[in-house]
């Protein structure tokens, strides 16, 4: 059953938390809302679900009005970034709630509750209440109980985000499998780029409650239809630098002159924004035709077996995503490396201009 959101818009005290947007969600897909804090993704997801009425607009379940229906009448199932568990309830209770509210026979309920147990891999822990299991064990319950309503609407509200590093890591490589095994609809809510080019899907990009962009969440990912789209969907954000194209190539900043070649080449005279992401600059060499960028460190974090390093010099303040551990100290002068063919161009508008071409088949992840 397809979900149509019809320029739905919310205003709240005379705050307006979502500006007339649209969407259709297809039966079987994933779709990510992705943006920063108060983007408007939760009010959206409430608006989903029928626990909020839009202010104006009209949500149709497979082209039936159900704008004003309440959520107990519709086939929706919701995780939340808290652990909400029943304390008193075991595991095996808890993910049975919603199918014993249903009526359903005792050995269907017995059947479906060990399955989703199965799959979220907490099928030993279903004597154990929610007190004794570790947070990610909570999670793993709450999104059992919600996968196993079977609901043709399962929206997911950032539901790793209170989770430790290497929780997260291990249940988002299993998310995307186990949607695959649903024909609901999911949707999920995420601030993190990598989380959602790891999830891939489709994606709508969102900003103070309007959509910026949907579409292929790689595709937009390559192909930011705007500066503000290329900055989230970046981490660090999108480094950018001023710039000027004329009939010697493109001159940067304070005297960075690169070359006008490949996607850049059809570039009108003009005054641009660039941008370049901080895995494709290097304070190391590594082709023939990168440019050096001097400039002095203002800070090196890291991060893993990464190194974030803060670069300042003549108009330019980027970040250098760095592989390895690098210790460099406040004030050493540094070269970064850049490379035209990485450049993104927009348009004084903030529009995209020109984007990279993707990576070819069997090249290194972008």
């Amino acid at each position: 059953m397809t979900l149509v959101l019809d320029r739905i818009s919310r205003v709240v005290g005379g705050e307006t938390h979502l500006h007339e947007l649209s969407l259709t969600l297809e039966p079987g897909s994933l779709n990510v809302l992705f943006g920063p804090t108060l983007a408007g993704k939760t009010s959206l997801m409430r608006v989903m679900a029928g626990l909020d009425r839009p202010s104006a607009g009209r949500v149709m379940w497979d082209g039936k009005d159900v704008t004003g229906v309440s959520v107990r009448r519709r086939q929706v199932a919701m995780v939340y970034q808290q652990f909400v568990n029943y304390p008193s309830f075991t595991v095996y209770d808890n993910i049975a709630s919603p199918l014993k509210l249903a009526g359903l026979p005792k050995a269907e309920i017995d059947r479906k509750v060990r399955e989703a147990a199965g799959i979220m891999h907490i099928d030993g822990l279903l004597k154990r209440l929610p007190a004794e299991l570790s947070g990610g064990q909570q999670q793993r319950t709450a999104i059992a109980r919600a996968l196993v309503k079977e609901a043709g609407l399962l929206l997911l509200d950032e539901p790793l985000v209170n989770l430790d590093y290497k929780l997260r890591e291990e249940l988002r490589s299993e998310m995307r499998e186990i949607f695959k095994r649903h024909r609901s609809i999911v949707v999920y809510a995420t601030t993190e780029p990598l989380e959602a080019l790891m999830l891939g899907g489709t994606i709508t990009v969102l900003h103070e409650g309007r959509v910026l962009q949907s579409g292929p969440t790689v595709q937009v990912y390559h192909n930011p239809s705007s500066l503000r789209v290329g900055q989230v969907f970046s981490d660090p954000p999108l480094n950018q630098v001023d710039g000027v194209v004329d009939g010697s190539g493109v001159l940067l900043a304070d005297g960075i002159r690169v070359p006008a070649a490949g996607h850049l080449a059809d570039l009108a005279h003009g005054r641009y924004r660039f941008g370049i992401r901080a895995n494709h600059l290097s304070v190391f060499r590594a082709h023939d035709d990168d440019i050096p960028v001097p400039g002095t460190v203002e800070l090196a974090e890291i991060s893993g077996s990464e190194t974030f390093i803060h670069v300042h010099g003549p108009g330019i303040a980027w970040v250098v995503q760095q592989d390895g551990v690098h210790t460099l100290r406040i004030g050493e002068p540094v070269t970064a490396y850049v490379n035209a063919r990485r450049l993104f161009a927009f348009g004084a508008d903030g529009g995209l201009v020109a984007a990279p071409p993707r990576p070819r088949l069997g090249m290194a992840a972008e």
